[in-house]
Protein backbone atom coordinates (compact mmCIF):
# COMPACT_ATOMS: atom_id res chain seq x y z
CA UNK A 1 0.00 0.00 0.00
CA UNK A 2 1.46 3.37 -1.00
CA UNK A 3 1.94 6.33 1.37
CA UNK A 4 -1.14 8.21 0.12
CA UNK A 5 -3.40 5.21 0.70
CA UNK A 6 -1.99 4.74 4.21
CA UNK A 7 -2.50 8.43 4.99
CA UNK A 8 -6.14 8.25 3.91
CA UNK A 9 -6.77 5.44 6.41
CA UNK A 10 -4.79 7.10 9.20
CA UNK A 11 -6.41 10.54 8.76
CA UNK A 12 -10.05 9.34 8.70
CA UNK A 13 -11.88 10.90 11.64
CA UNK A 14 -8.73 12.54 13.05
CA UNK A 15 -8.86 15.90 14.87
CA UNK A 16 -5.15 16.67 15.45
CA UNK A 17 -2.13 15.42 13.48
CA UNK A 18 1.24 16.78 14.61
CA UNK A 19 2.69 16.67 12.10
CA UNK A 20 1.73 15.14 8.77
CA UNK A 21 5.13 15.80 7.19
CA UNK A 22 6.89 13.97 10.03
CA UNK A 23 4.40 11.10 9.76
CA UNK A 24 5.16 10.74 6.07
CA UNK A 25 8.88 10.59 6.86
CA UNK A 26 8.32 7.81 9.40
CA UNK A 27 6.14 5.85 6.96
CA UNK A 28 8.85 6.15 4.32
CA UNK A 29 11.27 4.35 6.67
CA UNK A 30 9.25 1.21 5.80
CA UNK A 31 9.61 -0.33 9.27
CA UNK A 32 7.30 -1.47 12.05
CA UNK A 33 6.43 1.72 13.93
CA UNK A 34 5.73 1.77 17.68
CA UNK A 35 2.21 3.16 18.13
CA UNK A 36 1.33 4.03 21.73
CA UNK A 37 -2.00 4.26 23.48
CA UNK A 38 -2.18 4.82 27.22
CA UNK A 39 -5.27 4.00 29.27
CA UNK A 40 -5.85 4.57 32.97
CA UNK A 41 -8.08 1.76 34.34
CA UNK A 42 -10.32 4.02 36.42
CA UNK A 43 -13.35 1.72 35.97
CA UNK A 44 -13.79 -1.99 35.18
CA UNK A 45 -15.45 -1.47 31.80
CA UNK A 46 -14.40 -0.14 28.43
CA UNK A 47 -17.17 1.61 26.50
CA UNK A 48 -17.82 2.72 22.92
CA UNK A 49 -16.01 5.99 23.62
CA UNK A 50 -12.81 3.98 24.09
CA UNK A 51 -13.43 2.12 20.85
CA UNK A 52 -12.90 5.27 18.75
CA UNK A 53 -9.20 5.41 19.59
CA UNK A 54 -8.88 1.60 19.75
CA UNK A 55 -10.22 1.41 16.18
CA UNK A 56 -7.50 3.86 15.11
CA UNK A 57 -4.88 1.75 16.88
CA UNK A 58 -6.21 -1.35 15.09
CA UNK A 59 -5.94 0.52 11.78
CA UNK A 60 -2.21 0.99 12.43
CA UNK A 61 -1.89 -2.72 13.23
CA UNK A 62 -3.58 -3.60 9.93
CA UNK A 63 -1.00 -1.38 8.21
CA UNK A 64 1.76 -3.53 9.72
CA UNK A 65 2.70 -1.55 12.84
CA UNK A 66 3.01 -2.60 16.48
CA UNK A 67 0.59 -1.38 19.13
CA UNK A 68 1.83 -0.75 22.66
CA UNK A 69 -1.12 -0.54 25.05
CA UNK A 70 0.12 1.10 28.24
CA UNK A 71 -1.94 0.37 31.34
CA UNK A 72 -1.56 3.37 33.64
CA UNK A 73 -1.32 1.54 36.96
CA UNK A 74 0.97 4.36 38.16
CA UNK A 75 -0.79 7.32 36.52
CA UNK A 76 -4.22 6.12 37.67
CA UNK A 77 -3.03 6.92 41.18
CA UNK A 78 -2.31 10.49 40.05
CA UNK A 79 -5.51 11.21 38.10
CA UNK A 80 -5.56 12.60 34.57
CA UNK A 81 -6.90 16.19 34.64
CA UNK A 82 -7.75 16.22 30.91
CA UNK A 83 -11.24 17.57 30.31
CA UNK A 84 -11.99 17.73 34.04
CA UNK A 85 -13.42 20.70 35.91
CA UNK A 86 -12.47 19.20 39.28
CA UNK A 87 -9.87 16.84 40.73
CA UNK A 88 -10.54 13.20 39.79
CA UNK A 89 -11.15 10.86 42.77
CA UNK A 90 -8.18 8.55 43.30
CA UNK A 91 -8.46 4.76 43.39
CA UNK A 92 -6.67 2.19 45.52
CA UNK A 93 -3.91 0.26 43.77
CA UNK A 94 -5.85 -2.98 44.32
CA UNK A 95 -8.86 -1.55 42.46
CA UNK A 96 -6.63 -0.31 39.63
CA UNK A 97 -5.10 -3.77 39.13
CA UNK A 98 -8.53 -5.41 39.22
CA UNK A 99 -9.83 -2.97 36.60
CA UNK A 100 -6.76 -3.49 34.41
CA UNK A 101 -7.56 -7.19 34.04
CA UNK A 102 -10.88 -6.42 32.37
CA UNK A 103 -9.32 -3.61 30.28
CA UNK A 104 -6.78 -5.87 28.65
CA UNK A 105 -9.31 -8.59 27.88
CA UNK A 106 -11.91 -6.17 26.49
CA UNK A 107 -9.36 -4.31 24.36
CA UNK A 108 -8.74 -7.51 22.39
CA UNK A 109 -12.30 -7.37 21.13
CA UNK A 110 -10.87 -4.74 18.77
CA UNK A 111 -7.08 -5.11 18.76
CA UNK A 112 -4.99 -7.85 17.13
CA UNK A 113 -3.57 -9.75 20.09
CA UNK A 114 -0.51 -10.90 18.12
CA UNK A 115 0.51 -7.32 17.27
CA UNK A 116 -0.17 -5.84 20.71
CA UNK A 117 2.30 -5.37 23.55
CA UNK A 118 0.83 -4.72 27.01
CA UNK A 119 2.96 -2.63 29.38
CA UNK A 120 2.30 -1.22 32.87
CA UNK A 121 3.80 2.23 33.37
CA UNK A 122 4.78 1.60 37.00
CA UNK A 123 7.64 -0.39 35.42
CA UNK A 124 9.48 2.83 34.56
CA UNK A 125 7.64 5.51 36.54
CA UNK A 126 8.44 4.04 39.97
CA UNK A 127 12.20 4.26 39.24
CA UNK A 128 11.57 7.67 37.62
CA UNK A 129 10.38 9.16 40.93
CA UNK A 130 12.74 7.14 43.18
CA UNK A 131 16.19 8.02 44.51
CA UNK A 132 18.80 6.04 42.61
CA UNK A 133 22.51 6.55 41.87
CA UNK A 134 22.55 9.79 43.88
CA UNK A 135 19.80 11.38 41.75
CA UNK A 136 16.10 11.34 40.94
CA UNK A 137 15.34 11.21 37.22
CA UNK A 138 12.17 13.27 37.71
CA UNK A 139 14.36 16.21 38.80
CA UNK A 140 16.33 16.07 35.54
CA UNK A 141 13.11 16.26 33.55
CA UNK A 142 11.29 18.73 35.81
CA UNK A 143 13.96 21.40 35.44
CA UNK A 144 13.30 21.40 31.68
CA UNK A 145 9.49 21.69 31.95
CA UNK A 146 8.13 25.07 33.08
CA UNK A 147 5.03 25.65 35.18
CA UNK A 148 3.89 28.31 32.69
CA UNK A 149 3.99 25.67 29.94
CA UNK A 150 1.91 23.22 31.98
CA UNK A 151 -0.63 25.89 32.89
CA UNK A 152 -1.23 26.68 29.21
CA UNK A 153 -3.66 23.79 28.97
CA UNK A 154 -7.26 24.84 28.53
CA UNK A 155 -8.76 22.78 31.35
CA UNK A 156 -6.34 24.30 33.88
CA UNK A 157 -7.14 27.81 32.63
CA UNK A 158 -10.86 27.16 33.08
CA UNK A 159 -10.41 25.76 36.56
CA UNK A 160 -8.30 28.72 37.68
CA UNK A 161 -10.87 31.11 36.21
CA UNK A 162 -13.63 29.34 38.17
CA UNK A 163 -11.42 29.17 41.28
CA UNK A 164 -11.46 25.37 41.30
CA UNK A 165 -8.34 23.83 42.88
CA UNK A 166 -5.59 22.13 40.88
CA UNK A 167 -3.39 19.65 42.72
CA UNK A 168 0.36 19.39 42.29
CA UNK A 169 -0.11 15.78 41.18
CA UNK A 170 -2.34 16.95 38.32
CA UNK A 171 0.33 19.43 37.27
CA UNK A 172 2.80 16.55 37.08
CA UNK A 173 0.47 14.17 35.21
CA UNK A 174 1.51 15.29 31.66
CA UNK A 175 5.17 14.77 32.64
CA UNK A 176 4.44 11.19 33.71
CA UNK A 177 2.46 10.44 30.55
CA UNK A 178 5.17 12.06 28.45
CA UNK A 179 7.82 9.89 30.08
CA UNK A 180 5.83 6.82 28.99
CA UNK A 181 6.72 7.81 25.42
CA UNK A 182 10.39 8.10 26.34
CA UNK A 183 10.37 4.67 28.00
CA UNK A 184 9.03 2.84 24.93
CA UNK A 185 10.52 5.21 22.31
CA UNK A 186 7.09 5.81 20.78
CA UNK A 187 6.91 6.76 17.11
CA UNK A 188 3.23 7.69 17.32
CA UNK A 189 0.89 8.36 20.22
CA UNK A 190 -2.89 8.23 19.98
CA UNK A 191 -5.46 9.82 22.27
CA UNK A 192 -8.78 11.60 22.55
CA UNK A 193 -8.94 15.24 21.50
CA UNK A 194 -8.76 16.37 25.15
CA UNK A 195 -5.37 14.61 25.40
CA UNK A 196 -3.51 16.76 22.87
CA UNK A 197 -1.56 18.69 25.53
CA UNK A 198 -0.30 15.49 27.18
CA UNK A 199 0.72 14.07 23.80
CA UNK A 200 2.69 17.20 22.93
CA UNK A 201 4.55 17.01 26.26
CA UNK A 202 5.59 13.50 25.16
CA UNK A 203 7.14 15.04 22.03
CA UNK A 204 9.05 17.55 24.16
CA UNK A 205 10.42 14.89 26.49
CA UNK A 206 11.53 12.63 23.64
CA UNK A 207 13.49 15.57 22.21
CA UNK A 208 15.04 16.08 25.66
CA UNK A 209 16.24 12.45 25.55
CA UNK A 210 17.45 12.78 21.91
CA UNK A 211 14.69 10.50 20.64
CA UNK A 212 13.02 11.35 17.33
CA UNK A 213 9.75 12.98 18.50
CA UNK A 214 6.51 11.07 18.29
CA UNK A 215 3.65 11.95 15.96
CA UNK A 216 0.58 13.07 17.93
CA UNK A 217 -2.80 11.93 16.61
CA UNK A 218 -6.09 12.66 18.38
CA UNK A 219 -9.63 11.52 17.62
CA UNK A 220 -12.95 13.13 18.62
CA UNK A 221 -14.58 12.39 21.95
CA UNK A 222 -17.69 10.28 21.47
CA UNK A 223 -20.81 11.92 22.89
CA UNK A 224 -22.77 9.74 25.29
CA UNK A 225 -26.30 8.39 24.97
CA UNK A 226 -27.61 11.63 26.47
CA UNK A 227 -26.38 13.49 23.39
CA UNK A 228 -24.74 16.16 25.56
CA UNK A 229 -21.63 15.08 27.49
CA UNK A 230 -18.78 12.86 26.35
CA UNK A 231 -19.39 9.17 26.93
CA UNK A 232 -18.21 8.31 30.42
CA UNK A 233 -19.10 5.97 33.23
CA UNK A 234 -18.93 9.00 35.52
CA UNK A 235 -21.80 10.59 33.58
CA UNK A 236 -23.76 7.32 33.35
CA UNK A 237 -24.27 7.79 29.60
CA UNK A 238 -22.11 4.97 28.31
CA UNK A 239 -22.52 1.75 26.33
CA UNK A 240 -20.06 -0.83 27.65
CA UNK A 241 -18.25 -3.47 25.62
CA UNK A 242 -19.60 -5.98 28.15
CA UNK A 243 -23.24 -4.89 28.01
CA UNK A 244 -25.58 -7.74 27.12
CA UNK A 245 -26.54 -7.83 23.42
CA UNK A 246 -30.11 -6.79 24.26
CA UNK A 247 -28.93 -3.90 26.44
CA UNK A 248 -26.45 -2.67 23.82
CA UNK A 249 -29.07 -2.89 21.07
CA UNK A 250 -31.68 -1.09 23.18
CA UNK A 251 -29.34 1.71 24.24
CA UNK A 252 -28.30 2.35 20.64
CA UNK A 253 -31.93 2.44 19.55
CA UNK A 254 -32.60 5.11 22.20
CA UNK A 255 -30.09 7.68 20.91
CA UNK A 256 -31.10 10.70 18.83
CA UNK A 257 -30.72 10.73 15.05
CA UNK A 258 -27.89 13.29 15.25
CA UNK A 259 -25.96 11.16 17.73
CA UNK A 260 -26.56 8.12 15.51
CA UNK A 261 -24.81 9.80 12.57
CA UNK A 262 -21.87 10.72 14.80
CA UNK A 263 -21.60 7.10 15.94
CA UNK A 264 -21.59 5.89 12.34
CA UNK A 265 -18.81 8.30 11.45
CA UNK A 266 -16.59 7.51 14.43
CA UNK A 267 -17.32 3.84 15.05
CA UNK A 268 -17.64 2.41 11.54
CA UNK A 269 -16.06 2.74 8.12
CA UNK A 270 -19.42 2.64 6.32
CA UNK A 271 -20.29 5.14 3.58
CA UNK A 272 -21.97 8.13 5.23
CA UNK A 273 -23.94 9.09 2.10
CA UNK A 274 -25.55 5.66 2.06
CA UNK A 275 -26.37 5.92 5.77
CA UNK A 276 -27.98 9.36 5.37
CA UNK A 277 -30.12 8.01 2.53
CA UNK A 278 -31.69 5.42 4.87
CA UNK A 279 -34.80 5.99 6.96
CA UNK A 280 -33.55 6.96 10.47
CA UNK A 281 -35.18 3.94 12.10
CA UNK A 282 -33.61 1.57 9.57
CA UNK A 283 -30.22 3.26 9.98
CA UNK A 284 -30.41 3.03 13.74
CA UNK A 285 -31.22 -0.69 13.64
CA UNK A 286 -28.30 -1.22 11.28
CA UNK A 287 -25.97 0.63 13.68
CA UNK A 288 -27.20 -1.36 16.68
CA UNK A 289 -26.83 -4.62 14.73
CA UNK A 290 -23.29 -3.68 13.62
CA UNK A 291 -22.12 -2.83 17.14
CA UNK A 292 -23.65 -5.92 18.77
CA UNK A 293 -22.10 -8.11 16.06
CA UNK A 294 -18.68 -6.52 16.63
CA UNK A 295 -18.64 -7.26 20.36
CA UNK A 296 -20.82 -10.37 20.65
CA UNK A 297 -20.89 -12.06 17.25
CA UNK A 298 -23.40 -12.34 14.43
CA UNK A 299 -25.73 -14.83 16.14
CA UNK A 300 -26.12 -12.54 19.17
CA UNK A 301 -26.75 -9.54 16.90
CA UNK A 302 -29.50 -11.36 14.99
CA UNK A 303 -31.17 -12.43 18.22
CA UNK A 304 -30.92 -8.93 19.79
CA UNK A 305 -32.50 -7.40 16.69
CA UNK A 306 -35.31 -9.98 16.70
CA UNK A 307 -35.91 -9.38 20.41
CA UNK A 308 -36.11 -5.64 19.90
CA UNK A 309 -38.45 -5.91 16.90
CA UNK A 310 -40.68 -8.39 18.70
CA UNK A 311 -41.17 -5.94 21.57
CA UNK A 312 -41.17 -2.76 19.52
CA UNK A 313 -42.92 -3.57 16.26
CA UNK A 314 -43.66 -0.70 13.88
CA UNK A 315 -47.18 -0.55 15.23
CA UNK A 316 -46.02 -0.25 18.83
CA UNK A 317 -42.95 2.01 18.60
CA UNK A 318 -43.62 5.61 17.51
CA UNK A 319 -41.09 7.19 15.18
CA UNK A 320 -40.86 10.20 17.51
CA UNK A 321 -40.60 9.50 21.24
CA UNK A 322 -40.56 12.29 23.81
CA UNK A 323 -37.34 12.59 25.79
CA UNK A 324 -37.07 12.72 29.58
CA UNK A 325 -33.70 13.78 31.01
CA UNK A 326 -32.61 11.88 34.10
CA UNK A 327 -30.46 14.40 35.95
CA UNK A 328 -29.86 12.30 39.06
CA UNK A 329 -30.55 8.73 40.26
CA UNK A 330 -34.31 8.28 40.82
CA UNK A 331 -36.73 5.55 41.72
CA UNK A 332 -38.51 4.15 38.67
CA UNK A 333 -41.85 5.17 40.17
CA UNK A 334 -40.63 8.77 40.48
CA UNK A 335 -39.47 8.75 36.86
CA UNK A 336 -42.93 7.65 35.76
CA UNK A 337 -44.42 10.54 37.73
CA UNK A 338 -41.84 13.19 36.77
CA UNK A 339 -42.10 12.29 33.08
CA UNK A 340 -45.90 12.61 33.34
CA UNK A 341 -46.58 8.99 32.42
CA UNK A 342 -48.56 8.71 35.65
CA UNK A 343 -50.18 11.24 37.96
CA UNK A 344 -48.68 10.20 41.30
CA UNK A 345 -46.00 8.01 42.84
CA UNK A 346 -48.67 5.70 44.25
CA UNK A 347 -50.16 5.22 40.79
CA UNK A 348 -46.66 4.62 39.41
CA UNK A 349 -46.02 1.87 41.93
CA UNK A 350 -49.36 0.23 41.09
CA UNK A 351 -48.47 0.29 37.37
CA UNK A 352 -45.11 -1.34 38.09
CA UNK A 353 -46.59 -4.05 40.33
CA UNK A 354 -49.27 -4.83 37.75
CA UNK A 355 -46.66 -5.52 35.04
CA UNK A 356 -47.59 -2.52 32.87
CA UNK A 357 -44.07 -1.03 32.88
CA UNK A 358 -41.20 -2.15 30.67
CA UNK A 359 -37.58 -1.02 30.20
CA UNK A 360 -36.27 -1.79 26.70
CA UNK A 361 -39.06 -4.34 26.40
CA UNK A 362 -38.29 -6.11 29.68
CA UNK A 363 -41.17 -6.19 32.18
CA UNK A 364 -40.37 -4.58 35.54
CA UNK A 365 -42.34 -5.84 38.53
CA UNK A 366 -40.60 -4.05 41.41
CA UNK A 367 -39.79 -0.39 42.00
CA UNK A 368 -36.04 0.19 41.85
CA UNK A 369 -33.42 2.91 41.71
CA UNK A 370 -32.44 3.97 38.18
CA UNK A 371 -28.97 5.50 38.06
CA UNK A 372 -28.62 6.39 34.38
CA UNK A 373 -30.58 6.85 31.19
CA UNK A 374 -30.07 5.35 27.76
CA UNK A 375 -33.24 3.24 27.50
CA UNK A 376 -36.86 3.30 26.33
CA UNK A 377 -39.47 3.33 29.08
CA UNK A 378 -42.86 1.89 28.14
CA UNK A 379 -46.11 1.93 30.09
CA UNK A 380 -48.99 0.04 28.51
CA UNK A 381 -49.10 -0.26 24.73
CA UNK A 382 -48.92 3.38 23.67
CA UNK A 383 -46.99 5.36 26.29
CA UNK A 384 -43.25 5.67 25.59
CA UNK A 385 -40.43 7.88 26.85
CA UNK A 386 -36.76 7.94 25.89
CA UNK A 387 -34.88 8.26 29.18
CA UNK A 388 -31.60 10.09 28.51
Amino acid sequence: MNIDEQLKIIKRGVVDLVSEDELVEKLKENRELVVKLGVDPTSPDLHLGHSVVLNKLRAFQDLGHRAVLIIGDFTSQVGDPSGRDSTRPLLSYEQIIENSKTYTEQAFKILDRDRTEIRFNSEWLKPFVSFKDNSIELFNVAKNVTISRLLEREDFKNRMKNENPISLLEILYPVFQGYDSVAIKADIELGGHDQIFNLLVGRDLEKLYSIKPQICITVPLLVGTDGVKKMSKSYKNYIAFNDTPDDMFGKLMSISDDVMLTYYELLTDLNMNEIKAMHPMQAKKELAYTMVKRFNGEEAAIKAKENFERVFSKKELPEEIELFKLERPMLLSHILTSSKISKSNNESRRLIESGAVRIDGNKILEDKMIERGGFILQCGKRNFKKIV
